[in-house]
């Protein structure tokens, strides 16, 4: 499993622990990674997708998985959360 956001694409990044006496070694921020459902109302059913937390603020400040997914980029999203988005477009358009 990957240290990946789903949404976001958000991933490891690298630094330095700096000690006291100023000696740099290197490390990794990780992401703050959540195995969450999240309801989509156009489908009807929950989705689970692993994301950050900030991933998931955003999708509450948005108004929802849908909405989020409308207003996402194609390349920042993973291959499960590109499959649920394109049904999520195909729904909508069929109930247009």
């Amino acid at each position: 499993m990957s240290r990946r956001c789903e949404l976001t694409g958000k991933g490891p990044m690298s630094g330095n622990n700096v000690s006291h006496a100023k000696n740099r070694t290197r490390r990794r921020f990780l992401p703050n990674l959540n195995d969450v459902t999240l309801q989509s109302e156009i489908l009807g059913r929950g989705v689970k997708l692993r994301i950050s937390a900030a991933a998931l603020r955003t999708v509450d400040h948005r108004g929802g998985l849908d909405a989020f997914m409308a207003k996402s980029k194609d390349e920042e999203l993973s291959a499960n959360a590109l499959k649920v988005k394109k049904e999520i477009a195909k729904a909508q358009a069929a109930t247009a």
